[in-house]
Order: structure tokens, then C-alpha cells, then sequence
């Protein structure tokens, strides 16, 4: 797997990496003591690379590192998590169905 540059953009509140002049990113909202993640966005130029993976990722390492409970709005980082069952321990329960 690819290892991308991703930096926390907290301005814009998104996790964003810039490969070949494309940017990919990962929004995120802050609700309550939650991060919630909102929407992933990968340029179609760098689809199939891994970025949106590496993204949800990075997402997830920062709120373990912070410990903030999560909340997932992303349908990306939800089927990420199905195959990453290791991160469901930061989903918030009071906001799970």
C-alpha cells in the first residue's frame, strides 16, 4: 500500500493530502465532544490508489490519539470500518444505530 502525506487541514476541518496536483480530502465535524466524519472526496484521477483508505485512516489514528468518540456520516468511512472492525471501538454508541 502507498504511503500518502496526509496533514489535518483545521481551518477547513478536513483531512487532506495533494498528490500530483490533485486534492483529496476527508471532512470532519466537531459535535458535542464527537468528530464527526462527514464526507470523503478523492479526484476520479486518483481513484483505485488507495487514497480514500488512507484518508479514513489517518481520520480514525487522530481521533484514537485525542480520544474522540466518533460518529460516521461518510458512507466510505462506514464500509471502511466494515472491513476495519479494529475502529469500532471509537463509535460513539449514543449516535449508532
Amino acid at each position: 500500500m502507498e504511503t500518502y502525506t496526509i496533514t489535518n487541514n483545521e481551518k477547513e476541518q478536513r483531512f487532506e493530502t495533494l498528490i500530483d496536483g490533485e486534492l483529496a480530502f476527508l471532512e470532519y465535524r466537531f459535535y458535542k465532544t464527537d468528530m464527526a466524519m462527514m464526507h470523503t472526496f478523492v479526484p476520479e484521477k486518483l481513484g483505485g490508489k488507495g487514497v480514500a483508505s488512507a484518508l479514513a485512516k489517518f481520520a480514525l489514528e487522530h481521533a484514537k490519539a485525542h480520544s474522540l468518540p466518533v460518529m460516521v456520516y461518510c458512507p466510505f468511512v462506514g464500509a471502511f470500518l466494515k472491513k476495519h472492525p479494529e475502529y469500532n471501538v471509537l463509535l460513539d454508541k449514543k449516535y449508532t444505530h
